[in-house]
Formats: C-alpha cells, sequence, structure tokens
C-alpha cells in the first residue's frame, strides 16, 4: 500500500488511518456484458424473479433471496455449472448486522465462473446444498464451525475442524484474536479436569514469544553434519545417521548398488 511521504517530525501526529483496520476501496460494479453468461442470468431471473447481478473483476455475481438459494442453485447446476468450487461466509454483522453466504460456480462446458450470494440475519438458517453437491457437505460443516451458519436439512451437521464441545466460532469478528477463556483452559480442563487450572495454568497464548532456537532445533538450518558424523555441539544432540534397508534384504550400501544395463 502506498503511503505518502511525511517529514519525520510530523509522523507521529499524522496517522494514516483514523479506524484501527484498514478499509480497502469498494471495486466497481459493472455491467454484464458476456452473452453467455447474460443469457444464463436472464433465465435465471424469469425463474426465481428479480435478482440483482453484475460483473466485479470480470466475473459475474448475483444475489438472490435466502430463501431461494437451494432453486437458485439447482437452476444453475442444470444450465452446466456443474463444479462447486467453494462455499464460505463473510461476517458483516459489525457493520450491518449481516452474514454474506457465496458459492464459487464453475461450468467448464462454458469455462465461465459465477459467483451466487446471499444475505442472511444472524442465527438465521439457509438451505443446505448438500444433496446437490457432495463437496457442499463438508464446506458446510466448516461455515457452520467456523461461523455459526445454521444450514437446514443438512445430513449431519457438527463442527468439522473445533472439537464437538468447542464454545463459540473461531473466523467471527467477534472472537479474541488470542482465544477467550475457554479456549485458554480448553486442554487443560478436557485432559485433566477444572481443579488442576491453579497447579498447571493457562496456555500461553503470547504469539510474541519465540524461542530463537526453535525454528534452528526443528529444521536443523546452520547445523548440517555430514553422514555418519558427530553433531557440532548440543543444539544438534542426535547423531545424523541414514540408513535404507530394503524389504529384501538386511544389509544393503547404498554406495554399492548397480544400476542394470538390462534385465536378464
Amino acid at each position: 500500500m502506498f503511503r505518502p511521504y511525511t517529514p519525520k517530525g510530523d509522523r507521529q501526529k499524522k496517522p494514516y488511518h483514523s479506524d484501527r483496520f484498514y478499509v480497502p476501496k469498494e471495486i466497481a460494479k459493472e455491467s454484464i456484458d458476456d452473452p453467455i453468461v447474460g443469457e444464463d442470468l436472464k433465465k435465471l431471473k424469469a425463474a426465481i424473479g428479480e435478482c440483482d447481478s453484475f460483473f466485479m473483476r470480470n466475473e459475474a455475481i448475483v444475489y438472490v433471496p435466502a430463501a431461494k438459494n437451494k432453486d437458485a442453485l439447482k437452476f444453475l447446476r442444470s444450465r452446466g455449472y456443474a463444479q462447486l468450487m467453494e462455499l464460505s461466509a463473510v461476517d458483516y454483522l459489525a457493520v450491518r448486522g449481516e452474514f454474506e453466504i457465496f458459492y464459487e460456480l464453475l461450468s467448464v462446458e462454458k469455462n465461465r465462473r459465477l459467483r451466487l450470494k446471499i444475505v442472511i440475519k444472524e442465527k438465521e438458517a439457509v438451505e443446505s446444498a448438500a444433496d446437490l453437491w457432495r463437496s457442499a457437505n463438508w464446506s458446510e460443516r466448516e461455515c457452520y464451525d467456523m461461523f455459526g451458519v445454521i444450514f437446514n436439512n443438512h445430513p449431519r451437521l457438527c463442527r468439522i475442524l473445533m472439537p464437538n464441545d468447542w464454545s463459540g466460532h473461531p473466523l467471527l469478528r467477534s472472537y479474541p484474536l488470542q482465544g477467550d477463556e475457554f479456549a485458554q483452559w480448553y486442554e487443560i480442563d478436557a485432559i485433566y479436569g477444572k481443579e488442576f487450572r491453579e497447579k498447571i495454568g493457562a496456555e500461553n497464548r503470547d504469539a510474541a514469544r519465540i524461542d530463537r532456537n526453535d525454528t534452528r532445533r526443528f529444521a536443523r538450518l546452520g547445523y548440517e553434519v555430514a553422514f555418519g558424523a558427530e553433531p557440532k555441539d548440543e543444539i544438534t544432540p542426535i547423531k545424523y545417521v541414514e540408513k535404507r534397508v530394503p524389504i529384501l534384504y538386511d544389509d544393503f550400501d547404498p554406495l554399492k548398488q548397480k544400476a542394470l544395463d538390462k534385465r536378464k
């Protein structure tokens, strides 16, 4: 991001942004001039009713009512958009009090992509698309796990990344970046019990606490040793020895192997 130069004495007095987070400018919406996509959207509107559509960065985006998401997905699938590339949500609860659910669809035959979007309120359910695409099963579970979005008629709507007894949804903007009180004590409570909190202590979630030797000890950077040689110091405590033993041989020296010119 380009930042204009300011004199050294004024840098602390002139913040670049008044808000806590940088808010990018909205990308311009363009009219749909693709005849193939235009015909598909024209028939979609005739099938489910009026919907807002436009081009943004050479990709068609169409907003449909949340109650008609399943009908719109079925219709677009019948028009050749047979692959569901992505399904997820965006949290706009703090700004608009809404979630935005998007479906990234691909038609290989037409060589076109189309992004279908719906807008729902918090705790408002939406119809599942798991019976249209098998990949939607896990995508909807992830959306439920991370955002708390409910998908009606899903075959098994449960968490997929976090433990089943986890509290909260980590991708919500309101979720603490360092984890909440539940997250700090989860493993202690699950493994040992709450009575061990004082003895063990909360999990250290300070991202700034980095041991300078962690990377070197893990990747052995700068401490490589030759085959069969002893380590240089105590940071590399394990002797580097590599020996490959094939299944059919008890003792095989890879340095003495010979490639045959032809099979016997």
